[in-house]
């Protein structure tokens, strides 16, 4: 991403004033948190003034899709708003070296550890996957996040030590880590970068054309408006059909569908629970109660937890939204890492708690 235009000033034109830039940016910052808080009743309010039946399935899908669109669209404008000032201060060859190599371990565990504390589901921890790619940390250490943020957060794990007791709680918290830390590990190691999409790739090699010690404060910001303008005018459409097929989803797929197969005390139960949970779409919130639901009517422990993994780590609308950034090779890979590590915590919660 060039940033030459927009970070040298017009000839005969004033200087901007750093702190009218700083200001309006503070302001900006504070009328997104003040409208992100709005969301839950802004969406409630859209779907009563439409003439839909109250608790049908259609009016479950609009609404989840009426409270997903602005929420992704918001977190991506500004987290890549801000990996776009960060990448004024670190170019991405220094990101890169600062992560790569012997610390790319290092920097799984911590990018898993992120995870936990971001409570996201799948399609809203997109945005960031994308911030970190383009920053150019290392692709095994992003997966790591991607797959950690919507599988094991403070939602899921306070729910499942309610609904089922902290030692279940406690299990998934170990069985989430080593699956997110140890797909990402492999995904760094298979160097499969090459298999970004052109354009993700382009900004990773691209870099601030200026010395970074020149940049002032408002060549920061803007090379922030640039990064927004530039990626999330690639991937907004994409987002969008994403949200729109878990809307689908969430509203219309019923989960006594689901239980008769997960509650069958056979080996393929858990593979067949992460096909099927795959197609599906969820935060952690929302699957939860119908991971309870399934245990009650007799799911074994381990293939329901392994259908509730795929759910939120392995969406369809995720895939979607990844593939304006990663080739369907890469997203293949991306699956089968995953769902092999899926398969082993199901076969594993299964035995430990039979």
């Amino acid at each position: 991403m060039s940033t030459e235009t927009s970070l040298v000033p017009q000839a005969g034109s004033p200087p901007p004033n750093p702190w009218l830039w700083s200001a309006a940016t503070a302001a900006a910052i504070a009328l997104w948190f003040l409208l992100y808080g709005q969301l839950v009743p802004f969406s409630n309010w859209v779907v009563s003034q439409l003439p839909l039946e109250r608790g049908s399935h259609l009016e479950e899908a609009i609404r989840f899709f009426v409270y997903d669109t602005p929420k992704v669209l918001m977190l991506l404008t500004l987290v890549v708003f801000a990996m776009g000032v960060v990448r004024s201060f670190f170019s991405p060859e220094r990101t890169r070296a600062l992560l790569a190599g012997r610390r790319e371990g290092v920097g799984n565990v911590a990018a898993a550890g992120l995870g936990i504390v971001t409570p996201f589901c799948s399609c809203s921890a997109v945005p960031l996957f994308i911030g970190f790619v383009s920053a150019g940390v290392p692709l095994g250490v992003t997966f790591s996040f991607l797959i950690a943020a919507p599988m094991i957060n403070e939602v899921a794990l306070g729910l499942l030590f309610a609904l089922l007791g902290w030692k279940v709680a406690l299990t998934y918290l170990a069985f989430g880590l080593a699956v997110a830390i140890a797909a990402g590990w492999v995904i760094g190691r298979l160097h499969l970068e090459g298999w970004l999409e052109e354009w993700v790739r382009n900004i990773r090699s691209g870099a601030v054309d200026l010395p970074v010690a020149t940049l002032s404060v408002v060549d920061r910001i803007q090379a922030g408006l640039d990064a927004v303008k530039d990626i999330v005018g690639k991937v907004w459409l994409w987002i969008i059909a994403g949200i729109a097929a878990g809307a689908f989803i969430h509203g219309y797929v019923p989960a006594d569908l689901l239980s008769g197969i997960m509650g069958r005390d056979a080996w393929w139960s858990v593979p067949a629970a992460v096909l099927m949970g795959i197609p599906m779409y969820s935060n952690a919130a929302g699957i939860i109660p119908v991971v309870e639901a399934l245990i009650g009517k007799g799911a074994a422990l381990g293939t329901v937890l392994a259908f509730m993994m795929s759910v939120i780590a392995l969406s369809l609308p995720e895939m979607i939204i990844l593939r304006k950034v990663l080739s369907l090779r890469l997203i293949a890979v991306f699956v089968v890492v995953v769902g092999l590590g899926i398969l082993a915590v199901g076969f594993l919660f299964n035995a430990l708690f039979a």
